[in-house]
């Protein structure tokens, strides 16, 4: 990838089927990139992006599957192997947001935020290191907790942490093939999934720790996302936070 462009380049987008994930997976397709496009649920908004791409005559496909389930992280990748003959770009946008005080947390709801958040992480970088080519790029979507903190959020930072911790080692485990890893940790951002999470005030306060007095967007962090992929190649082994100076006391 020495230059800095996703023509003829080939990407995996975890989650790539709404909100980030698309913006994301259509960012790099007007770029020149084929998109393999990832989705648990959302199998009509996968269906809807893809459909997007190919109009505005690009290349993408999608691709079902539980990121919990290492089979199903293979799977993906293998798909992307089979279909356009290998990957240069890997993006895991997926998680699960929950707030809940830790005395209200169930066994379950620890298992399944910490399977979303680390468990799903982990083996999709471990994924990407083995099917990437050289000179390739993972990326991870991280949070802004994970320099700040606040009640109610133990189980969703807590899962993220994890994050950090992997792409270092990953950073280090497959610098020879110079593949850069990377975490971008958003401040909490303007979509669906986190508004369910907050009552009104509370998004009134977290829009007040930002510049502009307003929450992430979307499109605030899609082009830090880009930017690692086609010309971050001595970036790696990093957390970037693009929150608009959010803080949280």
């Amino acid at each position: 990838m020495a230059e800095h462009t996703l023509r003829d380049k080939v990407a995996v987008v975890g989650g790539g089927e709404k909100n980030l994930g698309a913006l994301v997976s259509r960012v790099f397709a007007e770029d020149g990139a084929r998109v393999v496009v990832h989705y648990h649920t959302g199998e009509k908004e996968a269906e809807e992006t893809v459909g997007a791409i190919e109009d505005a005559g690009g290349q993408a496909v999608a691709v079902q599957g539980d990121l919990t389930d290492v089979a199903h992280v293979r799977r993906l990748f293998d798909t992307a192997v089979d279909t356009y003959g290998g990957v240069d770009v890997a993006v895991n946008t997926t998680g699960m947001v929950l707030r809940k005080p830790i005395l209200e947390t169930t066994e379950e709801d620890y298992d399944r935020m910490f399977g979303i958040n680390a468990k799903a992480g982990y083996f999709f970088i471990q994924e990407a290191g083995r099917r990437l080519n050289d000179h390739g790029r993972i990326i991870s979507l991280g949070t802004s907790l994970l320099a700040a903190f606040t009640d109610g959020y133990s189980t969703y930072a807590g899962g993220k942490a994890p994050l950090e911790h992997f792409t270092r080692a990953a950073a280090k485990e497959f610098a020879d093939r110079s593949i850069a890893v990377n975490v971008v940790a958003p401040g909490p951002m303007d979509t669906p999934f986190f508004y369910p999470q907050e009552t009104p005030e509370r998004v009134e306060f977290h829009k007040s720790q930002a510049m502009e007095g307003r929450l992430t967007r979307i499109e605030d962090v899609a082009p830090l996302i880009r930017f690692l992929a086609t010309e971050g190649a001595w970036i790696t082994g990093q957390t970037l936070f693009p929150n608009g100076g959010y803080t949280t006391r």
